[in-house]
């Protein structure tokens, strides 16, 4: 029972202090800590009382109890606290001092302005609150009692000597900072004296040397405060009235803020608008939670890295979340993203992903698909097959066009992680309706691109069953770049066929659309059939070669992620199908050949397309977009109008000239 009286309160504190993480903080000294359970880092303000003299042990206890009763965005947030006869701890948000976190960023470069203004701006509101809302006096503001988090926010701390305006009712007055530190007394305003001028006075004036230091480094003396030195000249007119000498004339800390939102002042610009309106989101309408969204993107290029990853990303995962933001989060999400480690990256985003291709919404869909590419190499094969594929197929039967041609696009980059199941059996399922049924040529043409690019990954049984049967059903298609692709097909997969298929099956379907009607197809026939039998006449020549050339034929599937970026099937961009080029594949023969003999094969979709030059082996077609298909089909249509109008007008002539009857000798006729 005694033993329970004499623990030691310290070892039963629910957070740990972390060796060899130390920094002075006026009275109190700095430690990185984390808490026990959970590991979330804390910083820990230690005051040993032994180590003070009597005036600090008053000040770190009436900070203590002040941290405990003010709250606000702005000022350094308590978490938890203890007080023992020893020492005295403080728990807060993890921060850094900023005179340590300006040293870090000069050694980068130095802080840019935009951080700076969002940082004074979040410091005088907190000197506004105290002041106008609170009715306090800080009464110790300066570089060392600002504070930054991980998102480069600046807080307000070292709540030391915070005092009551009018003084503490108690009677019991805390010792000032130059009491305690010598060294202050040249932060103090010329009027301190007489105390004359405004309650806010003094604060604007410390306010002052606070923007001086953030700027140009420690004041050495009062006097320098004249010297502009690097201030921004946006700034320097609302400086100089800070530190005028005239306390009367001193500013409030609302009015100074307000003047520095003024247009093209040192607070108004797009990092300031972004940071307030995400602090007011959750009341925002969902028409300007949206432009926000859109207009975030273009921003975010020029925003602090630590900013957009620990306040700009919770906010796009809350707005997801919680506030139906839709597809327009996406661009902003994949842009934060790039500042994380793989390892963030999958805790934070990868989750918000795979409940994104459960929704319902179309634009959300399309987007997932069109920006695949830059979160595919986080997602592992299990999240792939049983949480995103289930969804994803989805698209293959929407009567949405565009969808399905996304969704054929995402193939691509999906295949690598596909199992055996799904890729070789309920995608080639899907491919064979799109590639017989679908009533846009473009998709039946991407289809037979796409399982020309991904052939490699399918097991040899597969292969067999499945590619000479595809490639020929796309030679007999209706729409010409189909045709083209299912040449291209054969060229690029060559590798997978035995000489008896390429003798019996391939070059007999290859002779049938020597005659066919488009230029470009005949052209990649001929050449396809060239390369076929190149291959045969070697055989015949050599038959001990033969055991070479089919030595891919019964080839097992390529392992997922065993080709590195795709090797030369490289994807060259994601944001249309006229982007995706089709090279070499991965283990094909002849593919540096191939790469020498010229650029890649395209195809135009037009019916008088010009005369493409023939493809070589591992080659395939660039997939066709439904727009550039969209052109060429309007073209046609016009070009068919002013044919039929023409001919309607040649008509109506020829009627007006039957009722006239036959002209007489001698009569002229009159247009």
């Amino acid at each position: 029972m005694w033993s329970f009286f004499a623990r030691d309160p310290v070892k039963d504190f629910a957070y740990e202090i972390l060796p060899d993480t130390q920094e002075k903080s006026g009275i109190w000294t700095l430690h990185r800590g984390k808490r026990k359970t959970s590991g979330e880092p804390v910083s820990v303000f230690v005051y040993e009382v032994a180590q003070g003299t009597e005036q600090q042990t008053q000040l770190a206890k009436a900070a203590f109890k002040r941290m405990k009763t003010l709250r606000h965005p702005n000022i350094l947030a308590y978490v938890d606290g203890l007080e023992t006869e020893k020492s005295l701890y403080l728990v807060t948000e993890q921060v850094t001092p900023l005179a340590v976190h300006l040293k870090a960023q000069a050694e980068k470069g130095g802080a840019g302005e935009l951080e700076i203004s969002w940082g004074l701006h979040q410091i005088v509101k907190a000197v506004s609150f105290l002041v106008n809302d609170c009715h306090l006096l800080h009464n110790n503001l300066g570089v060392w009692a600002v504070f930054v988090d991980r998102a480069g926010e600046w807080k307000l701390g070292a709540l030391d000597h915070v005092a009551p305006e009018q003084g503490d009712p108690s009677g019991i007055a805390l010792p000032t900072p130059k009491a305690v530190y010598p060294d202050m007394e040249k932060y103090d305003p010329p009027e301190m004296s007489n105390s004359s001028g405004e309650k806010w006075a003094g604060e604007v004036w410390r306010l002052g040397c606070l923007i001086w230091e953030v700027f140009n480094g420690p004041l050495p003396r009062t006097s320098s405060l004249r010297s502009l030195g690097k201030i921004p000249k946006a700034l320097v007119p609302h400086y100089c009235e800070l530190v005028g000498a005239n306390p009367r004339a001193r500013p409030n800390p609302a009015r100074f803020l307000q003047n520095c939102r003024a247009p093209g002042g040192f607070l108004s610009n797009s990092f300031v608008e972004s940071n307030l309106f995400l602090e007011e989101i959750q009341i925002k309408e969902p028409a300007e939670k949206q432009q926000f969204f859109q207009d975030l993107s273009d921003n975010l290029d020029s925003f602090p890295e630590d900013f957009c990853k620990h306040k700009v990303l919770p906010q796009l995962l809350t707005a997801f979340e919680f506030g139906n933001a839709g597809a327009v989060v996406l661009t902003p999400l994949f842009k934060v993203g790039k500042f994380l480690s793989a390892e963030e990256y999958q805790q934070k985003i990868i989750p918000v992903i795979v409940k994104m291709f459960s929704s319902t919404d179309r634009a959300m869909r399309i987007r997932l698909l069109q920006q695949m590419e830059q979160f595919i190499q986080y997602l592992n094969e299990a999240a792939v097959n049983s949480q995103i594929f289930p969804h994803v197929v989805h698209g293959f039967t929407d009567t949405n066009p565009a969808i399905r041609e996304q969704t054929v696009k995402s193939m691509l980059l999906l295949a690598p992680k596909l199992n055996e199941t799904n890729l070789n059996q309920e995608l080639m399922r899907h491919f064979a309706r799109l590639q017989a049924r679908d009533e846009q040529g473009p998709i039946r043409c991407n289809t037979t691109v796409c399982l020309g690019k991904i052939a490699s990954y399918l097991n040899a049984g597969t292969r067999q069953r499945v590619l000479i049967s595809a490639f020929s059903r796309a030679t007999k298609d209706p729409f010409p770049a189909s045709r083209s692709a299912g040449v291209l097909g054969f060229a690029a997969t060559h590798n997978y066929y035995s000489i008896t298929e390429i003798a019996a099956r391939i070059l007999p379907t290859l002779c049938a659309i020597t005659v066919d009607p488009d230029k470009s197809v005949r052209d990649q026939a001929f050449k396809a059939i060239k390369s076929f039998l190149s291959k045969l006449e070697t055989v015949s020549e050599d038959p001990t070669k033969l055991a070479d050339i089919e030595k891919d034929v019964a080839s097992c599937a390529q392992p997922a992620g065993a080709s590195s970026g795709w090797a030369g099937w490289a994807v060259t961009g994601m944001s249309s199908l006229t982007s995706k080029l089709i090279r070499n594949a991965p283990g094909t023969e002849g593919g540096a050949a191939a790469e020498a003999s010229g650029p890649t094969t395209t195809t135009t979709g037009a019916t008088d397309a010009a005369p493409a030059p023939a493809p070589a082996p591992g080659r395939l077609i660039k997939l066709v977009s439904l727009e550039d298909v969209a052109i060429g089909i309007k073209a046609e249509l016009s070009k068919k109008k002013r044919e039929e109008r023409r001919k309607e007008l040649e008509a109506k002539r020829a009627e007006r000239k039957a009722a006239k009857g036959p002209l007489k000798l001698g009569a002229r006729k009159l247009d």
